[in-house]
């Protein structure tokens, strides 16, 4: 037998198949026994060649004359979209009606195959599978019968006895396993029948495969699957602490593993006080401890799916139709609704697998597709905007994500995750000192090119694709975009899934009729607000400051004399509080962000633990708003973390009936920290302008005789470690020949404040780390509060 693609002694005969659009031929290949075989050949577009792959395009087909119908390539579905359970009944009837209809067709072809082998033939060579590659295990190619205009229906094969996964490589229908896709941790899933999908069936050496967590499908080669008894090895901790998702499933897997095992776990009692997610919390530990012991007493052998699972046609998988409650959740519409762009640009529900960005960016590269026209993310066609930082296109899924994990950073003080797909296992870090970015091993070599990654890994320091200053910003397709700052910052600015009324404007105020300002500052702090005012030149009539931290409440009497009156916890004030104070023509604050920020891994969310005190905030703001027809100038301003989750940002900006603006103090002080801000500030959306006298490098922040190890810090917090720099954690001050932490007088400059502002009462050095990783930047304070120069009195 000559090589794939070698016409060998014969000859082309050229057949056009107008349906599909696809040339397709037969080949003959002279045999040394003097038999000539024919084989089917179809010219499709090429994939990248594996082991057992379709090489060249041209697939195998048998050695009988009669032509084979033309495979079909199936993708996994992207953005996941939901249907209603009418829908859904509708869908499962007519699946099994065709299920039964191909098995029909099929009983009647192999019908005429049995009758045709009792014949007398010469011999024949042995038929030679249809190939899968193992380099890419979601592409499935599907033979299906071709139909026949007529047949013998007596006793046909009926759908319930079809065989299916029976190539004897294990991992049979309804079996609890994990899978391997590209980009991904090892997921937990079961094995499913290609009925359920409502797609082709499974090539063989491939599963069809329903993800626990999103109830998405794909198909999986078995060399990518586990048992799920191999917990311990698949199971990923950072991966479980940062992604709910990912936590979602691990919990849906385990509690179908511990009811077929028989395992019983203690749950907190149902009442109206119960806190439901340390319930689940709870649950979940106990049951990850069980998993990773072995599953026992029962063993590997307890999971083993039941009877009435093992046959495909019987709806034994109600959730898998249950809507992911985040995805499927949709606010209430604002004020303003918004102009429904159905019409102009409807969703394409695609089907996307970890194969098909890989076609994409070789189409890419064969200049038969344009890079804008893709998700360089995912590999998604359904483009909705433009990437901020290189040449491509980002769907709607991975800008989400994009906002979300941005960020996000490690204890090293580098991105969690991929700075182009906001993914990835296995990442690179920059090796300079003043970038945190990451770049996974699979964009690389994908779009950089094959093995760009292991040259990166040899080079030391290595410069990232965002710091390297060569070969114009072009890294094979990764083309960095030369206006990326703006188009970063514009992203954060722009990202609003919310259309709202523009805030009310004020006109300034005459000099002769500005009064001195009176603010009710919630979450005070350390009294950054009234700092940034005095130093602004800002007459204060009244500061009425709630905050509940001791260490907080002393450094605001002592630097501040006495001037700020004190109300204590923000759950204690009243309506009757804010007549007797006010009125107010300021009201700021901020809400604890533990509860918010997705690097907690125990967060609570927006209605849960402290994330509820925005509610607060919230209550009050609309409390002291001036009443109908009093026009005086009213201005508010509310602040958190960046990275947190895209439903708790939009739920928060349909309360505030505004959306966000993001600031990072990085571009007026030495230091990293991104945060949101919603307001109704004048100016809130200018360019920031460093003034003269911001320190922007740390050596300025410096005491004498030490020497910065870096331009700038990562974002400082409460803990104590986030002052280590770098992925090896190198401390970042240089003194007397050794590394040096940075000293609370340094932290100090770093924020912006005056030296020992936060110096009283004896307080430790991680204390006052604490106060100042709760505090704001003074000049991105200063920053925003600088219009209202034009409208109160100044000394």
């Amino acid at each position: 037998m000559l090589g794939d693609g070698d016409a060998g002694l014969g000859g082309r005969f050229p057949l056009v198949d107008d349906l599909y659009n696809i040339t397709t031929s037969w080949t003959c290949e002279m045999v040394p026994n003097g038999f000539i075989s024919l084989f089917w050949c179809s010219s499709l577009y090429p994939f990248k060649q594996g082991v057992g792959g379709p090489g060249t395009g041209r697939l195998r087909g048998s050695v009988s004359l009669r032509q084979r119908p033309i495979p079909r390539v199936t993708f996994q579905a992207g953005d996941p979209y939901y249907i209603s359970k009418r829908t859904r009944e509708e869908w499962l009837a007519k699946w099994k009606m065709e299920a039964e209809k191909k098995a029909l067709l099929v009983s009647v072809m192999n019908a005429m195959e049995d009758h045709e082998e009792m014949e007398p033939e010469p011999q024949q060579k042995e038929e030679v599978s249809q190939p899968t590659d193992p380099a890419s295990p979601t592409v499935a190619t599907t033979p299906e019968p071709v139909a026949m205009a007529g047949g013998d229906k007596t006793s046909p094969k009926t759908a319930d006895t079809e065989p299916e996964y029976e190539d004897g490589r294990g991992f049979s229908i309804g079996e609890l396993v994990w899978g391997k896709l590209r980009g991904f941790s090892w997921w937990p899933g079961r094995i499913v029948s290609w009925w359920m999908t409502g797609r082709s069936r499974a090539a063989e050496g491939t599963r069809w495969v329903m993800w626990f967590g999103d109830g998405k499908f794909s198909v999986v080669c078995v060399e990518k699957l586990l048992p799920l008894s191999s917990f311990s090895n698949a199971f990923h901790q950072p991966t479980y602490s940062k992604q709910p998702m990912y936590k979602k499933a691990i919990y849906e897997v385990l509690q179908v593993a511990s009811t077929r095992a028989g395992k019983a776990f203690i749950a907190c009692p149902e009442s109206d006080e119960t806190d439901t997610s340390k319930s689940v919390d709870l649950q979940s530990k106990q049951m990850i401890e069980w998993a990773k012991t072995g599953f026992q007493p029962t063993g590997p052998k307890g999971l083993e799916p039941p009877e009435e699972e093992r046959n495909p046609y019987k709806e034994v998988y109600p959730d898998v139709w249950v809507e992911p409650e985040a995805a499927a959740y949709t606010p209430p519409p604002a004020k303003k609704p918004r102009k429904s762009t159905a019409a102009e640009k409807p969703k394409v529900k695609e089907m996307i697998d970890e194969g098909t960005r890989e076609r994409l960016v070789y189409e890419v590269r064969q200049k038969c597709r344009s890079i804008e026209d893709i998700c360089i993310s995912c590999g998604s066609l359904n483009v909705s905007r433009e990437h901020p930082l290189f040449a491509g296109g980002m769907c709607q899924s991975c800008k989400n994500c994009f906002l979300e994990c941005a960020y996000q950073y490690d204890d090293d003080g580098y991105q969690s995750y991929c700075t182009i797909c906001c993914g990835g296992r296995e990442v690179l870090m920059c090796g300079n000192n003043n970038c945190c970015r990451c770049f996974c091993v699979e964009c690389v070599d994908l779009l950089v090119g094959p093995g760009a990654a292991q040259i990166a890994i040899k080079e030391d320091p290595w410069s990232c694709y965002m710091c390297e200053k060569g070969q114009k910003g072009v890294f094979g397709l990764l083309e960095r975009r030369t206006d990326w700052p703006c188009r970063l910052q514009h992203f954060f600015a722009n990202n609003h899934d919310q259309d709202f009324e523009p805030p009310k404007l004020y006109p300034p105020v005459m000099a002769e009729k500005r009064q001195p300002i009176r603010v009710l500052s919630l979450f005070d702090g350390i009294a950054t607000g009234l700092l940034v005012l005095k130093e602004l030149g800002i007459q204060v009539e009244r500061y009425v400051a709630s905050e509940v931290c001791e260490d907080s409440v002393t450094v605001g009497i002592v630097r501040h004399q006495g001037r700020i009156m004190y109300v204590g916890d923000v759950r204690n004030v009243t309506r009757k509080h804010l007549h007797e104070w006010g009125p107010f023509d300021l009201v700021i604050g901020g809400s604890p962000c533990n509860d918010l920020s997705i690097v907690n891994p125990a967060r609570k969310g927006l209605y849960e633990g402290t994330g509820r005190l925005f509610f607060e905030f919230y209550r009050l703001l609309h409390e002291a708003r001036p009443k109908e027809g009093d026009n005086r100038p009213f201005f508010w301003l509310f602040e958190n973390v960046v990275a947190m989750g895209v439903s708790d940002k939009r739920d928060i900006s349909r309360f505030l009936e505004c959306n966000p603006v993001m600031i990072d103090a990085k571009e007026v002080s030495a230091a990293h920290r991104a945060r949101y801000f919603w307001g109704n500030l004048p100016g809130m959306n200018r360019p920031l302008t460093a003034m003269c006298t911001d320190r922007l490098d740390l050596q300025e922040c410096l005491e004498h005789g030490r020497t910065a190890k870096f331009g700038k810090v990562r974002t400082i917090t409460t803990r104590s470690n986030s002052i280590k720099q770098g992925k090896d954690q190198h401390f970042p001050v240089f003194m007397n020949e050794k590394e040096d932490i940075l000293w609370c007088t340094e932290m100090e400059r770093v924020f912006g404040f005056p030296v020992h502002y936060t110096d009283v009462s004896n307080m430790s050095r991680l204390a006052r780390q604490r106060l100042l990783g709760r505090s704001w930047s003074v000049p991105v304070i200063r920053h925003l509060f600088a219009p209202l120069k034009e409208y109160f009195a100044c000394v």
